[in-house]
């Protein structure tokens, strides 16, 4: 499978100044297979080391961080010699040993020659509770599950991807069954790439919802293992009151639904390592609009996505034939999967702010609120053809933003004021909005 996150890795390679680079993403995204094929494809050798239940590494990394020692020790590990000039070091699991996190910092400064990526499933958390890691001395990498546009190319082949990026909208108004056919398939199936994998090579549904299930299975115990005791229960609830949440015409996260008289100080810590871990997407509200967007946000108001679409569709046991063929019973959650895809894409953009609106009165509420760190566009995510956009018509008379998107299943339109894009496309409003 492609991911595109490989080209960042070349760039980064390429880098003049190039420091030891950390992936970070959920587990199961794929870090440690963009590694190994980064590895695999430019450079001539490739050591790797897993640091999880790995006595050995962690006692090299406990006493002094000397690079020769270090370098020493791991050739002694690996039976080889590492070339600084053709050799990619890899450290996986890294936050199991924290000196080894601490170790890049002077890998950076005493020995910038080596080429070393590393990755971690519970990386995030790990730094954010102070893990010592040398601030300004690493570059860092996220990793989300695949996107629409890998997805298709991974199931219907790369020209598909192209003509996307090339903007054709008349070659794509061709062959948009095509497009919305995939986008339905990738509304199932997702982007974990284990489940891609499967789908891609057995076509098979009821398969890739058991790989589903075994990856929540998978995360849900990462909450007891691995979270503090006492959040564990919060962390669960959660959890599980998401896809309630997003099921709602407003889709503000309520604590009131996770437990009757729940408090925004109860949930906190649960909250934060969710986000820590990289398994929910915080999408906070903005109540007013200017450069930068994230001084305008409202702390206090959010909503909460999950990392990946078809996770989503598992959890609330949606059926294949429901989402394929379409049922009137589907309407009402229809919208709540649309806004989590449109979500997912955001968020593999670089650089792009991504809150929401709604003004004092709840009565205007436009989906997201993007920021370029040049303009504020403000986009409406509408499920199906319907092409009603009154809060988006109100939020314009208000902020008079240069221009709009409303991404819908209809065929791609420019108006004055606004920009009609295609679901499938919306991974390229970064495109649009630069054109």
């Amino acid at each position: 499978m492609y991911r595109a996150a490989i080209e960042k890795l070349y760039k980064w390679k390429e880098k003049k100044h190039r420091k030891p680079l950390i992936i970070e993403g959920a587990r199961q995204v794929g870090k440690t297979w963009l590694m190994k094929e980064f590895g695999s494809r430019a450079y001539k050798d490739t050591v790797y080391i897993n640091f999880d239940s790995n006595s050995r590494m962690a006692e090299l990394f406990t006493s002094d961080l000397n690079i020769e020692r270090l370098i020493m020790g791991i050739e002694l590990y690996v039976g080889r010699k590492i070339d600084s000039n053709s050799t990619l070091l890899i450290f996986d699991e890294v936050q199991e040993v924290p000196r080894a996190l601490s170790s890049l910092k002077y890998f950076y400064e005493n020995a910038p020659q080596y080429h070393i990526v590393c990755a971690g499933s519970l990386l995030g958390i790990a730094l954010h509770e102070g893990t010592s890691f040398p601030v300004g001395k690493v570059d860092f990498l996220s990793l989300y599950p695949l996107s629409f546009k890998e997805f298709l190319m991974a199931t219907v082949g790369k020209r598909f991807a192209e003509i996307l990026e090339n903007q054709d909208y008349l070659m794509i108004t061709h062959f948009k069954q095509t497009y919305i056919d995939a986008l339905k398939q990738y509304y199932f199936v997702g982007g974990m790439p284990e489940a891609v994998q499967s789908f891609v090579e057995e076509k098979n549904f009821n398969e890739v919802r058991e790989i589903q299930k075994r990856i929540l299975s998978a995360y849900e115990q990462d909450f007891s293992k691995h979270a503090p005791i006492g959040i564990v229960p919060k962390i669960r609830m959660i959890w599980s009151s998401i896809p309630s949440q997003l099921a709602k015409e407003n889709k503000k996260f309520i604590y009131g639904l996770v437990r009757e008289g729940g408090r925004a100080k109860e949930y906190e810590g649960a909250i934060m390592w969710l986000c820590d871990c990289g398994l929910v997407h915080k999408v906070s509200r903005v109540n007013a609009t200017g450069i930068p967007l994230k001084a305008y946000e409202d702390l206090k108001a959010f909503k909460l996505f999950f990392l990946d679409v078809g996770l989503l569709g598992c959890m609330t046991g949606l059926r294949q034939r429901t989402l394929l063929d379409g049922n009137d019973l589907f309407t009402e959650f229809k919208g709540a999967l649309t806004e989590q895809y449109v979500c997912q894409q955001l968020k593999t953009i670089d650089d792009l702010g991504v809150y929401y609106y709604t003004n004092d009165r709840g009565s205007c509420e436009v989906d997201f609120i993007i920021d370029t760190g040049e303009q504020i566009v403000p986009v409406e995510v509408k499920a199906e053809v319907n092409l009603k956009a009154k809060s988006l018509k109100t939020y314009c008379e208000k902020f008079n933003p240069e221009f709009s998107v409303r991404t819908s299943m209809s065929d791609y339109k420019k108006e004055d004021w606004l920009i009609n894009l295609p679901l499938y496309a919306v991974e390229e409003i970064g495109r649009v909005i630069d054109n």
